[in-house]
């Protein structure tokens, strides 16, 4: 007996694997009235890590189907990249380092288990420029991060990292005290003591889409097969 295979069967399974072995697509777009640098942190070195974004200009990277990484913003950066917020060093192009907080940052782990991406906005390294993540293609796929205020215009003083008396990011409570509440370490290592730090509470009532807290899994979204744009401002 000859066994036929419905040609939608075919394509579709095409398409499955097409997407699984296929490059992602993300592009940036910067939509501050400003120039940006992006940093990027990941296998395969996207975009050799970053590069400068100005005023309403968008960049596409391309990473592997299974790629696990940041992207965040830099601020405010000189001639020898001296940044305000999330610089990773004298360079314009990352390569691999880390930027250096407060900065708000894009996180993805695509195909986690082996179809769906998990993608959120993360400010456990404290606030420097709304961040938000728009996933394109599937439906009912959700945006993550965004902001509905500046954290920066409530931060206290103590948390505020300004250049020329203008708050321009926001530490967390951990950057500053280092103690257990703040870090949400000992005692307060789960999720009803991590929300009462003053950072996260600050930051959940700006952004209540992105991650305010170690333990905020509310704000992790999937979605499957889409192409995102991460958005600053």
């Amino acid at each position: 007996m000859i066994l036929l295979i419905a040609p939608t069967f075919l394509f579709s399974l095409f398409e499955i694997v097409h997407l699984q072995n296929s490059d992602r697509e993300i592009t940036i777009y910067n939509k501050c009235p400003f120039t940006t640098w992006v940093g990027i942190q990941g296998p395969g070195n996207p975009g050799n890590g970053g590069f400068k974004l100005d005023s309403e200009s968008r960049q596409t990277i391309f990473v592997n189907p299974t790629w696990t990484g940041t992207i965040w913003p830099r601020t405010d950066c000189g001639e020898d990249m001296d940044c305000a917020t999330g610089g990773c060093g004298p360079r314009e192009e990352c390569n691999g380092a880390s930027g250096s907080p407060p900065m708000t940052v894009a996180e993805f782990s695509m195909q986690t288990d082996g179809s769906n991406d998990t993608y959120s906005v993360s400010m456990t390294n404290g606030f420097n420029i709304p961040v938000s993540i728009d996933p394109y293609g599937p439906l009912n796929c959700e945006r993550a991060g965004g902001c509905i205020m500046n954290p920066n215009d409530a931060c206290p003083m103590e948390f505020a990292m300004q250049r020329a008396r203008i708050t321009v990011g926001c530490k967390t409570g951990c950057l500053v005290y280092n103690n257990n509440r703040e870090c949400c370490r000992g005692n307060f290592a789960h999720q009803e003591a991590c929300q009462s730090t003053i950072a996260s509470r600050l930051f959940k009532a700006s952004c209540p889409r992105a991650i305010a807290h170690e333990f905020d899994d509310s704000n992790t979204f999937t979605c499957n097969g889409a192409s995102y744009v991460v958005q600053f401002c």
